[in-house]
């Protein structure tokens, strides 16, 4: 269902607000760059800054635009289980595939708490893709966790973000080899994908879809050597997006390749370092990008 490069979508602002026209023109972009899916209003796209209406509109125009020719992940992720069942029925209704979702933040739920809110989001008739990143929730959904998870009919993927190689191994020998994983770092996707993984939700594939998506098929189509000439050629990209908040620096290289898609953030993000940007310029160049 769900496989190869997927973009976790940035969020473009003119002077404080979404700019919708250039969000429905960023995501053709996406699309005919060759992107294998779509991601809006997850944490690149700056969702926890978002009103509901703003949440629910993006969705809408992400799902127009991909008319079915890529499957629409909408972020549906809250640590409140009834705004998260709000927004899973809003993507539902929306049109899109798939609810993305985390373990519930801040609040910190045992691992009852947490199977208990991902099953009633599961309840509401729409494929869940979990979202297990522990740097940003604390929570972490265990293993076993998933697996039982794993057994309820909707809940069909993970998007792991956990930087741990060996859950992959682990996740596919407790929900199955058709459990689909999708990695959650572009720097190690290479390696992902060759201990069962299936693609990437990205964040580098905001600035480079073409790349991101050539690299993603050599590895579908067994071409290893060529997947890791690609990851060479990307990786001081990956590394340099995350050289200060995100999304700052990939909206700063973002303009960079597109003047114009603006770095405007809403606070609390501000914009990229000097030191960030620098890092940014020298591996936009490296992966031939400007």
């Amino acid at each position: 269902m769900f496989f190869g490069s997927i973009p976790a979508l940035v969020t473009p602002f003119a002077a404080g607000r979404v700019d919708e026209a250039l969000f429905r023109d960023f995501v053709v972009w996406q699309i005919d760059q060759g992107s294998d899916g779509l991601v809006p209003c997850g944490t690149t796209g700056e969702a926890a800054t978002l009103t509901d209406a703003e949440h629910r509109r993006l969705i809408e125009i992400a799902v127009e635009v991909a008319r079915g020719k890529v499957p629409v992940i909408a972020g549906c992720g809250s640590n409140n289980t009834a705004h998260a069942i709000e927004l899973t029925r809003a993507a539902r209704d929306a049109g899109a595939d798939a609810a993305l979702h985390v373990p519930p933040y801040y609040n910190r739920p045992n691992q009852d708490g947490i199977y208990a809110h991902l099953a009633a989001v599961a309840g509401e008739g729409i494929p869940i893709v979990l979202y297990n990143v522990p740097a940003r929730t604390i929570t972490d959904i265990a293993v076993e966790t998933m697996a039982k998870l794993a057994e309820l009919p909707n809940v069909v993927a993970v998007k792991d973000a956990t930087g741990n190689l060996a859950r992959i191994s682990a996740q596919r020998e407790a929900c199955g080899a058709d459990f689909v994983q999708l990695s959650g770092n572009d720097d190690m996707a290479l390696g992902f994908n060759a201990m069962g993984g299936v693609g990437c939700i990205s964040v580098t594939a905001n600035v480079a879809p073409r790349l991101c998506s050539e690299f993603q098929k050599a590895m579908r189509d067994k071409r290893w050597d060529e997947a890791l000439a690609l990851q060479d050629r990307l990786f001081p990209l990956h590394a340099a997006l995350f050289t200060d908040a995100s999304p700052g620096p990939v909206k700063y290289a973002l303009n960079k390749v597109r003047a114009d898609f603006p770095a405007e953030l809403r606070l609390p993000m501000t914009e990229a370092s000097a030191a960030s940007k620098a890092a940014v310029d020298a591996a936009l160049a490296h992966a031939g990008l400007i």
